[in-house]
């Protein structure tokens, strides 16, 4: 006779005609009121039978009863399917709800934008599939549980940089700092980790509103409680990036000086590595040409065309009648890193048609016409659109220090190539100056003075950059190890770099998946190598991951959002800046139940 075991009691298959019982889920169930049975003996039940149902069922047969059984068996399977599809619709309204709340987040939109998606599903709903419209109405869209469900899938992934952090074996913080709609400061702080498997994770770590001052002393506090809280050892931080302001970089009571001083409270046995944001330098580059005059007067121009609606209305209509390949120019914005080159670009390519319609306007175009002035226009407008090329090479989240260190490095050979053709007045690499060049005399077109300009601006690229050159040696351990000279190489590492370049597979294996990914390839049994890749893997050349949190807060936080609580910002910023992580809303909908709510209502 079959024999189901639980607990050390055995359920006979002969009960469930004798007492009308059935065995569900190591429990032996009454199949005709439900009731569980809590110790699996024929005593216990044959009591509830009795005393239950015995009056009822004495009268039938054990054919009658067997027949009975079956279909109380098959009412019960009926009825646990039925529990089971309403669980299954409850869970999956739940995650709906997730999901839409993290579209919501992404896109910067408000939470009331949930009910306004609930009204447009529902109306579909009734023109496609009328018959689901009880599902489609159990979703929860309205403003308070869009903005529950978004600080929910905020925690959860926190959670998730918390345990991935217990693996990290090298990470760096990028850190900065801007204003909101409200004037409130925001800080931002980001974190790239590399684990045992040299894998790298880069995320926000924390988004801290300073409603006060925001001196070295308190953006370090905030620091160190975002390092703290997510129980990160102060052993493990190799880098740090900043944005090069005072309260960041001062060497006592600056960021810098205090981070350091913190680790040597700890006893860190290594060195932090500091950088000045690589992309905030480039920009601070240019300055160095002292040409802000052209700048100015460029500026005032678009500024004439484009402040008064009847100019700029007039000035595209001109553009259109004449023909030209633009309908318009674009204003000058100088915290927009790439705006300056391309106000200069469009001005230079309609440098006749702007003069043109100044004239009608009655304003003196002299200047604009004097070949000196056309030929600066021409080699600004030509040096900028190079160093909006780097500047662009240079962004980017999943950007390598040593791929943007070697970005400026050939930046550098650049411009002392065009020094050199500049003096031999051939400037082609310069279309614009090559452009002047041809309209005016040879001998008017300034090429010395060009020369000397690229010269002073490839010192101010030396200067601002001395620091990574100092990490020379270490960047080419990462980018190019079998190239390094082993006496120049740290000698901790000197006898597994030999082992190393001595090694035809994995040079094979260097050849084919590249500088980037060829650190997951290094054995186990070079664990410096490795430690000093993780190293150079986890640093940040730049604040870019924080000036993008910045923007993504600006169209979040707008003059029409003001009253957004700083834990909702956070939450939205951290939900739409996640690219390493994805929110477990498998786990998130299991811990809720659905709540339906009305289309205009709140839960």
């Amino acid at each position: 006779m079959a024999k189901r075991k639980a607990e050390n009691r055995s359920f006979l298959d002969k009960w469930e005609a004798e007492y009308l019982f059935t065995y569900v889920k190591d429990k032996p169930v009454c199949l005709v009121c439900g009731v569980n049975v809590a110790v699996s003996k024929e005593y216990n039940i044959r009591r509830h039978y009795e005393t239950k149902h015995h009056d009822k069922y004495k009268d039938l047969d054990m054919t009658q009863r067997s027949q009975k059984v079956e279909e109380m068996k098959i009412s019960l399977v009926s009825q646990q399917n039925m529990f089971k599809k309403a669980t299954s619709q409850s869970e999956a309204a739940v995650k709906a709800s997730y999901i839409v709340a993290a579209e919501i987040a992404k896109s910067a939109r408000p939470f009331n934008e949930g009910e306004f998606m609930k009204k447009c599903m529902m109306k579909v709903c009734d023109l496609i599939c009328p018959e689901k419209k009880q599902a489609f109405s159990n979703v929860s869209l309205s403003r308070n549980t869009v903005a529950d469900r978004t600080c929910d899938l905020a925690t959860n992934l926190y959670d998730q940089l918390m345990e991935k952090g217990k693996d990290f074996v090298a990470f760096s913080l990028a850190v900065d700092e801007s204003c909101d709609a409200s004037d409130t400061a925001q800080l931002s702080v980001c974190i790239r980790g590399v684990d045992s498997n040299l894998c790298v994770t880069v995320e926000l770590l924390g988004f801290k509103s300073m409603h006060g001052t925001t001196t070295g002393k308190e953006i370090f506090e905030e620091v160190s409680k975002c390092v703290t809280e997510i129980k990160l050892p102060w052993d493990k931080l190799v880098g740090l990036t900043t944005d090069g302001a005072p309260a960041m970089c001062g060497k006592k009571s600056g960021l810098v000086g205090m981070v350091r001083e913190k680790m040597r409270e700890e006893n860190c046995a290594g060195e932090l590595t500091v950088y000045h944001c690589i992309i905030h330098q480039e920009a601070l580059c240019a300055k160095a040409l002292k040409m802000e005059h052209v700048m100015t007067t460029v500026t005032q121009v678009v500024n004439f065309i484009r402040a008064k609606g009847l100019n700029h209305r007039q000035f595209k209509s001109f553009l259109e009648e004449g023909g030209s390949e633009y309908a318009d120019v674009p204003y000058h914005t100088e915290v927009r890193w790439l705006s300056r080159g391309k106000v200069l670009n469009r001005c230079f390519e309609l440098r006749e048609e702007i003069c043109q319609f100044l004239e009608t306007k009655g304003k003196d175009t002299a200047e604009l016409r004097e070949q000196k002035f056309l030929c600066e226009l021409a080699f600004l407008c030509d040096i900028s659109s190079h160093l909006d090329a780097l500047n662009l090479q240079l962004q980017g989240r999943g950007r390598i220090i040593t791929d943007m260190y070697a970005a400026v490095r050939a930046f550098k050979t650049k411009l002392c190539l065009w020094e050199n053709q500049m003096l031999q007045g051939n400037p082609c690499h310069v279309p614009c100056c090559q452009s002047i060049k041809a309209q005016i005399s040879t001998a008017v077109f300034p090429c010395a003075q060009f020369a000397e300009k690229l010269s002073v601006l490839a010192a101010e690229f030396s200067r601002r950059f001395a620091d990574f050159d100092a990490q020379k040696c270490k960047f080419e351990l990462l980018s190019n190890p079998f190239a390094v000279d082993v006496e120049n190489a740290p000698t901790n590492i000197q006898m597994e770099l030999i082992e190393l370049q001595c090694n035809d597979t994995l040079k094979s294996k260097y050849d084919a998946v590249g500088a980037a990914q060829f650190p997951r390839f290094i054995p186990d049994t070079m664990p410096q190598l490795r430690t000093q890749a993780a190293q150079m893997l986890s640093m940040f050349g730049s604040t870019y991951l924080c000036e993008q949190l910045f923007s993504s807060m600006k169209m979040t936080k707008t003059t029409h959002r003001r009253r957004l609580t700083d834990e909702h910002l956070r939450s939205i910023l951290r939900i739409s800046s996640a690219q390493s992580l994805s929110p477990d809303i498998d786990e998130l909908a299991s811990k809720k139940r659905c709540q339906v709510s009305g289309l205009g209502t709140s839960d």
